[in-house]
């Protein structure tokens, strides 16, 4: 079985090789199916789909670190991964049966899909009838299987969720194969391009119940501290990701140094500033902290899962705060670096714009957006107790 150093040494080898076709990735607003399956056989995909059908189940502390490794690498590229190989914790929602086919193949699975209910599902003799059209489903055009989130309907009218009448309607997700799906060509974004995060399309689809589960609500039919909590556990995916894309960014930014640019009017090379010197080691500490931040919630988050105490909503107000901050924090880094870059940075070619962009485009991320910071503002009013960093250790020891 593959070892999470045994992936991160191979993304190392190929790393080279995968951040030259950044451009790419752009131009065919996807990443290469070439591409894909070196990832797939890498095993970057199988890292967090069950043992019991092969996959390697990863700790997710060490799976997040090779989702910044990819990150870093490229963001289109890093993204992609996230999902493909994220999403795979939603699956054991659904009913066993339905998990077992999933993975009859084999465990590197892709998944993806849309967290937005902009379906609704019917019931009718012998299933659902599912209609709908999902946006930002990202890398929809590899994937094995999506999962969509529907409005549960009956004559045309939504079914109440469990605030009853003038709640919430009821919402379930329904997974199916990716060739099952519509995908319509929408994703011209200015950040993020190489994903193909398309809209998505069923049209009166016949859906039998076994591939239905309530979502993020439901029991999984698979044991493991990775499937217990979902919303919990999805803002330290977006965490890892943006720390890579800036850690990319300062990379990019040093060796543009490096190379002993200088400047118009300036009076000595970028490397030689101490001007630059310092605003450099500014971003570097800012990204620095972002990362002790991410391996401090994610030991953290991870002894609450192993412990079967994650379902909270304490911890998702810190675990989504906590992405919102990471975040915003590494977006700003990107966006030092690109302007420590001068003119030259606007260019197209230059991978300073590039990150920015798709940083930006990043933190508008429903699971990790600023708005988070409400939610944990009214769980300390409401008397919950933030951590303390000491805390951690304890934590982490359970």
């Amino acid at each position: 079985m593959l070892a999470a150093a045994e992936i991160a040494a191979r993304i190392h080898d190929v790393a080279p090789a995968l951040g030259a076709r950044s451009v790419e990735y752009e131009a065919v607003r996807r990443i290469p199916v070439d591409v894909i399956e070196m990832l797939r056989s890498i095993g970057v995909f199988r890292m967090f789909a069950p043992r019991t059908f092969g996959g390697l189940e990863l700790e997710l502390p060490l799976g997040l670190e090779i989702l910044s490794m990819l990150g870093r690498i490229d963001a289109s590229l890093g993204w992609t991964a996230m999902i493909g190989s994220g999403s795979t914790i939603v699956l054991p929602s659904l009913p066993r049966q339905t998990l077992e086919c999933i993975y009859g193949s084999g465990p590197d699975v892709i998944s993806g899909g849309s967290a937005q209910p902009a379906g609704t599902a019917e019931a009718v003799p012998g299933g659902f009838r599912v209609n709908g059209r999902w946006p930002f489903a990202s890398g929809c055009q590899h994937a094995d299987w999506l999962f969509v989130i529907c409005v549960m309907t009956r004559d045309g009218k939504p079914l109440p969720g469990p605030m009853g009448v003038g709640g919430p309607p009821q919402i379930r997700a329904v997974a199916l194969p990716a060739s099952e799906f519509i995908i319509e060509d929408t994703w011209f974004a200015a950040g993020l391009k190489g994903t193909g995060s398309h809209h998505i399309a069923l049209k009166d689809k016949l859906v039998p119940p076994e591939h239905f589960c309530d979502f993020p609500d439901g029991v999984a039919c698979q044991d493991g501290p990775l499937y217990q909590s979902i919303l919990q556990m999805l803002p330290l995916f977006h965490c890892a990701f943006s720390v890579g894309v800036a850690r990319g960014a300062l990379d990019d930014l040093v060796a543009m140094a490096g190379s002993g640019r200088q400047q118009l009017r300036a009076t000595t090379s970028m490397r030689d500033s101490e001007t630059f010197q310092y605003e450099l080691g500014r971003v570097a500490t800012d990204i620095v902290a972002a990362e002790f931040a991410i391996n401090g919630g994610a030991a953290r988050l991870w002894a609450h899962a192993v412990a079967g105490t994650l379902r909270t909503e304490a911890l998702l107000a810190d675990s989504t705060a906590l992405g919102a901050w990471v975040a915003t924090s590494c977006s700003r880094a990107a966006d030092a670096c690109f302007t420590l870059g001068g003119g030259s940075a606007v260019y197209d070619s230059s991978p300073l714009q590039r990150r920015m962009r798709d940083l930006h485009a990043a933190v508008q991320h429903a699971t990790i957006h600023q708005r988070h910071f409400a939610a944990a503002g009214r769980a300390l009013l409401a008397g919950a107790v933030m951590p303390a960093v000491s805390d951690l250790r304890l934590e982490a020891a359970i």
